[in-house]
């Protein structure tokens, strides 16, 4: 059940390889996607982000300049509110914009909306990492100019951005120039739509000072509750033959820097800006002479220089990561969109999480959910583990809270907050915030692939068995042995995955993964050396008898399967439900939680996103493919996918068990979420996780990964649309690249020691001495024919 895609006109947004761009001016297009624009154009580098409005800050829908954790905090209004409701929202804030480079021609403002455009492109160039812009208009006194921009954040320096700005008249001509940093209130979000951002009411950001002196501005800020202080800065370097009057001048809103040149034709002025954004807590240390100072380094390294280490930071990114499609230009273009995102979001992320959508946009308020771990960690595990080892230390940071809210709920252990920022829950609506414990059982799930993919067995004794200790106590404490179930451990008012079918009991999601949990806890302490366990001991008190209640659980947990249907119900009551009237839900309906009431929702046969489908892709190893052909077909069908994270799931199912065709379709869906806009919200910002969720699908899906158990299998699928896949992974220290074409599949060996991997069922040894291997690729078969969801009853299965 896929939504309609915009097809962009290639006219304009050309196929490139590298790039993502516009080739000439359209000026209805213009004003009709200024918001999609500002989200594909965004530049970041995991800690500032700045979306990708106009140099000249017009026209403009939702500008934006993001600090990763930058956050300010409100009272969360219930009426009618109960015990264990979190009371404080926290929203990322909406930096001073330092981007604006406003220009007056002969006292005519230039605004791409209203100018006589002659020439026209701009382009995100993935292998440079910067947006470019070149723009030839003609004024209405008829004077001809030429002006190229090129932005960048850098990945080097992480508090700072740069723009190189270069005008070329035609004609003699009166310029003024005005370059600005603007405070600017957060805009209102249209529409009722959960998932946006709340704004902040009354004043958010109170100025503490600053200065304006000569090309220079610097500004001081602390927010009004959360008490973090903000420094920014902005300085220029100017370029010109011609006289030029200048003036710096603070205001009420920021400060700006204006430059008057009366500049002769074909003589080109150059102005370079540079931007530095720093925070921190408003008694630490102090922002707006760091700001300074990172300022002062860069304008001191250049633009030329920022440039040639932006280019070589990419380039590094690149070689570990790039996933290569021959035969469709037009997918591997987006693939490369989505995997510079990742980059962007990631980068510079060290001691921070990463939102739902990135720091391209405000949607879900700068949030961290479980999209991290599920959805991005699989990427950053295989493309760059240092990276995924920062992400789930600051989930382990994260336990003072977790611990915090578990006993505030009652129960034992950590309970990870299902929404967050600052490490408390700001998830207020609690059927599908709280209730998705599940989050626990993601966190341990994602820490343990993390060490079996890159080894790091020092990060499990150090944080990650602490994380699973706590979580596993959750567990115990949250279930129950159930005398009505013969003794199984049932775990009750749950949300799982699916949002449509919240708190009930038994998810088979949740009930799964609590199992995995509970296991990978006793086999931590177990593994653990003498000193590792002890120092464990002492950080969480752990009594020698829990990991063997720990595994109790586990071999008792609830796992229930319907043997007239062959499928696993995805919790108690589902099976129960009436389908959903699909055939009479009008297409304008979806998102169905826009237009109907959650209890409508609760008592059908509706699925929102993958859920029992996720837990058979995660836990891969517990089920036979036909248990995995016979659930697909039931609930395949009921599955509205009106969650971003949906398709990409059911694309690597749908490979597995050789639905082809579905699984191709599904992948261009997920792939071409953002791109083609098919949710119709990408002018909030980019959709982080399901661009995750791309990576997976590649991997897992077409080049057949499946990790676990210390074994690293493959079993190669390629669409009959491609000619090539070519996929590099970092496994354990070694990098290999996959590389399948429908009549072998070739591993390489590319950088480290000897790595034993198996294809289909053989196993293949790679050493430096023999680098190379190939294996014949299993052709796909003829798609199968998908089910309707009215599944007969099954044969027993004797495999599982």
């Amino acid at each position: 059940m896929l939504r309609p895609r915009l097809t962009p006109p290639r006219d304009i947004f050309p196929v490139d390889p590298w790039g993502v761009g516009a080739a000439r001016f359209d000026r209805d297009l213009l004003q009709a996607y200024t918001g999609q624009a500002e989200t594909m154009f965004a530049l970041s580098n995991g800690y500032l982000g700045i979306r990708g409005t106009m140099d000249e800050g017009q026209p403009v829908e939702e500008p934006g300049t993001y600090l990763n954790g930058f956050y300010e905090t409100r009272p969360i209004t219930y009426g009618e509110s109960a015990y264990g409701f979190p009371d404080t929202g926290q929203s990322m804030l909406v930096c001073p914009d330092g981007t604006p480079i406003r220009l007056t021609v002969d006292d005519e403002i230039f605004n791409l909306a209203t100018a006589e455009v002659l020439e026209f492109s701009r382009r995100l160039d993935l292998a440079k990492g910067v947006l470019t812009r070149n723009t030839t208009w003609r004024t209405q006194r008829g004077r001809r100019l030429t002006l190229k921009t090129t932005r960048l954040v850098s990945l080097d320096m992480k508090h700072v951005a740069a723009i190189h700005w270069e005008l070329v008249p035609e004609d003699d001509v009166d310029l003024v120039i005005s370059s600005e940093i603007v405070e600017r209130a957060p805009l209102p979000l249209e529409d009722f739509d959960p998932r946006l951002a709340e704004t902040p009411e009354g004043s958010i950001l109170c100025t503490t000072g600053g200065s304006v002196d000569g090309l220079r501005a610097v500004l001081g800020f602390v927010t009004c509750r959360s008490r973090l202080a903000l420094g920014c800065a902005m300085d220029h370097v100017l370029e010109t033959s011609s006289p030029c009057e200048t003036v710096a001048e603070r205001k009420e809103t920021g400060a700006a820097v204006t430059m008057r040149i009366a500049e002769r034709a074909g003589v080109p002025i150059r102005l370079t800006k540079f931007m530095a954004y720093h925070y921190g807590l408003e008694d630490g240390d102090d922002m707006v002479a760091a700001a300074r100072a990172s300022l002062d380094k860069a304008v001191a390294r250049g633009f030329p220089a920022l440039l040639a280490r932006q280019e070589e930071n990419v380039a590094q990114f690149w070689a570990g990561a790039d996933v290569e499609v021959e035969g469709d230009p037009a997918i591997q273009q987006v693939i490369r969109w989505n995997l510079f995102q990742l980059m962007q979001a990631s980068f510079r992320v060290h001691g921070h999480g990463i939102g739902a959508r990135g720091l391209t946009g405000r949607s879900y308020e700068g949030h961290y959910f479980w999209d991290t771990e599920i959805y991005v960690l699989p990427f950053l595990n295989y493309t760059a583990p240092d990276t995924a080892r920062a992400v789930l230390k600051f989930r382990y940071d994260m336990l003072p809270q977790a611990r915090a809210r578990a006993r505030e709920l009652g129960h034992r252990g950590a309970t990870f907050p299902w929404r967050t920022i600052n490490g408390n829950e700001a998830s207020a609506y609690y059927a599908a915030g709280t209730a998705q414990y599940h989050i626990n059982a993601d966190i341990a799930y994602a820490l343990n692939r993390y060490v079996e993919v890159s080894g790091d067995d020092e990060f499990l004794a150090r944080y990650g068995a602490e994380i699973l200790v706590e979580t596993a106590r959750f567990w115990l404490d949250l279930g129950f042995f159930s005398a009505r179930r013969e003794g199984r451990f049932c775990i009750n008012a749950v949300t799982g995955p699916d949002e449509y079918n919240a708190v009930v009991d038994n998810n088979y999601f949740t009930n799964l993964m609590a199992q995995e949990n509970l296991r990978l806890a006793a086999k931590a302490v177990l593994t653990l050396d003498k000193d590792a366990r002890a120092a464990l001991v002492e950080r969480t008190g752990l009594a020698p008898e829990e990991p063997a209640a720990w595994s109790e659980a586990a071999d008792r947990m609830y796992l229930p399967y319907d043997e007239r249907l062959g499928v696993h119900p995805q919790d108690d009551s589902f099976l129960d439900k009436e389908v959903w009237d699909f055939e009479n839900t009008p297409e304008e309906n979806y998102p169905l939680l826009l237009n109907y009431h959650p209890l409508n929702l609760y008592r059908s046969q509706v699925i929102k996103q993958a859920d029992t489908l996720l837990a058979m892709f995660l836990m891969n190893g517990h089920f036979a493919d036909a248990e995995k052909k016979r659930d697909f077909d039931y609930y395949d069908p009921i599955t509205t996918h009106d969650s971003s994270l949906s398709v990409c799931i059911q694309s690597i199912i749908a490979s597995e068990i050789g639905y082809s065709r579905k699984a191709f379709d599904y992948f261009n869906f997920a792939a071409s979420m953002d791109l083609s806009d098919v949710g119709g919200n990408v002018k909030h910002g980019a959709h982080v996780a399901s661009i995750g969720g791309t990576w997976m699908a590649l991997a897992y899906g077409f080049a057949g990964l499946r990790d676990g158990s210390g074994e690293t299998r493959f079993r190669p699928r390629l669409p009959a649309e491609w000619t090539r896949l070519q996929i590099p992974l970092t496994i354990r220290g070694r990098r290999i690249r996959v590389s399948i074409d429908h009549e072998e599949t070739v591993y390489r060996l590319e950088a480290g020691d000897a790595l034993e991997i198996i294809h289909e069922d053989e196993t293949v040894q790679l050493t430096p001495a023999v680098p190379e291997a190939r294996r014949p690729t299993t052709k796909m078969a003829p798609d199968r024919k998908a089910g309707s969801g009215a599944v007969d009853p099954a044969e027993p299965d004797d495999s599982t």
